[in-house]
């Protein structure tokens, strides 16, 4: 009798590999490890993830790129919304999460199993968002957790596989790195406390660029699509190119202090140059170009989209109805802003689109009225003062 297929959501850290060894010795599965970029390997760590599974007793190794999908299906939708989770993080992981489950989910049906597995421990939020996505998208899948369902320590996990002859060096890094296209995630001793934040050489990307530069950034229907006049073929290689102008500036570190899917606080520290910098910018634009009550509904349903999204929520239908007044939105968003990069820090100059609604021929604020008269403002505001008039009247007898 052939063995059942499981297919691993495979990084290849200790996690995932004591998974393929239990999964194929154990429990005597025919396991598939998959790999899903969204936009943080590189080819020489992809390869040592293959032969890693390999060595393990995977049967197979798929690595799936999801990086267009990610961009044209979640990213774009939180530079349209601002979306920054408590006013400061980008959702670096919890989007990344998302997708990966949606890749292992699709490749699972791909290949005929009807089992999927993650390295997810009981303690945090991607056990939730996997869970999720495979519950809706499975069709009945079976989900087996090994670490969350033995409750296993590291040790637990090193003692087993050295026991199957697997001596490969799991020595827990100082710091615990996620990196994506929308981000990198910075965990360590210092997150797990309240008080404490990372030093300096927590982060990947050291301050190496003192000299300040002002760059252009060209976004089209909210998308960014130019930097310094140089037009890209998709908006994925303009996120990188401006990563690479920004991150050497150590800009985007900060620690995002928020509220876990399972109830419990968390910090964790973080660096995410572009996305923040295309983020306040597509912001700073859109003030320009909105108006008032375009800007204040786009706020109150980016919010939700982001709290959502982090809370695995993205299959949830009205999702796509945030999406669609999103990018709706977006029409008139076309136009350059300028943003000074200094260490640590960026600063926004200012906008040039012809949608500009600060149109000196209506009025110029503090300055000049063009547009009505003194008499015009003085019948506005009485009308204007009527319902508070009214009120204040009412009550004003009321008051001792």
């Amino acid at each position: 009798m052939s063995k059942k297929k499981i297919v691993l959501a495979y990084s290849g850290g200790l996690d995932t590999s004591f998974c393929v060894k239990y999964l194929t010795r154990d429990k005597d599965y025919e396991v598939h490890a998959v790999t899903v970029d969204t936009g943080g390997f590189r080819e020489k760590e992809i390869q040592e993830i293959r032969k890693k599974a390999l060595q393990l007793g995977a049967k197979s190794f798929k690595l799936i790129d999801a990086v267009p999908a990610y961009y044209r299906q979640c990213i774009r939708y939180m530079v349209f919304g601002n979306v920054l989770r408590n006013n400061t993080y980008p959702l670096s992981v919890s989007a990344e999460r998302v997708f990966q489950a949606l890749e292992i989910a699709k490749y699972a049906r791909l290949i005929g199993a009807d089992t999927v597995a993650h390295g997810s421990t009981g303690a945090g939020n991607d056990q939730v968002r996997f869970d999720l996505i495979f519950n809706v998208l499975g069709e009945n899948l079976k989900i087996i957790t090994p670490i969350r369902d033995l409750q296993l320590s590291r040790a637990d996990e090193i003692e087993y596989l050295k026991k199957q002859g697997i001596e490969w060096s799991w020595e827990k890094a100082r710091y615990s790195i996620n990196q994506g296209l929308w981000g990198t995630s910075v965990g360590g001793a210092e997150t797990l406390t309240s008080s404490q934040a990372l030093p300096e050489d927590a982060y990947p990307t050291q301050l190496s660029q003192t000299d300040t530069k002002t760059i252009s950034l060209y976004f089209e229907k909210g998308e960014l699509k130019g930097i310094n006049d140089e037009l890209f073929a998709s908006a994925v290689d303009a996120i990188r190119c401006l990563q690479k102008l920004a991150a050497p500036y150590a800009i985007g570190r900060d620690i995002h202090v928020g509220d876990t899917i399972i109830g419990i606080k968390g910090r964790v520290g973080f660096e995410a140059a572009a996305p923040l910098i295309i983020i306040k910018a597509h912001h700073l634009l859109e003030k320009h170009v909105l108006s008032k009550w375009q800007q204040y509904w786009k706020e109150q349903l980016a919010n939700w989209y982001g709290m959502l999204l982090h809370e695995g929520q993205y299959l949830e239908p009205v999702m796509r109805n945030i999406e669609t007044f999103l990018e709706d939105t977006q029409k008139s968003v076309t136009g350059t802003v300028w943003v000074k990069l200094l260490p640590y820090t960026f600063q926004l100059q200012g906008i040039e689109s012809t949608n500009d609604l600060m149109n000196s021929k209506f009025g110029e604020y503090g300055e000049m009225n063009k547009a009505w008269s003194g008499d015009d403002v003085k019948g506005f505001t009485k009308i204007l003062a009527n319902q508070m008039k009214i009120y204040s009247e009412v009550h004003s007898s009321k008051v001792d």
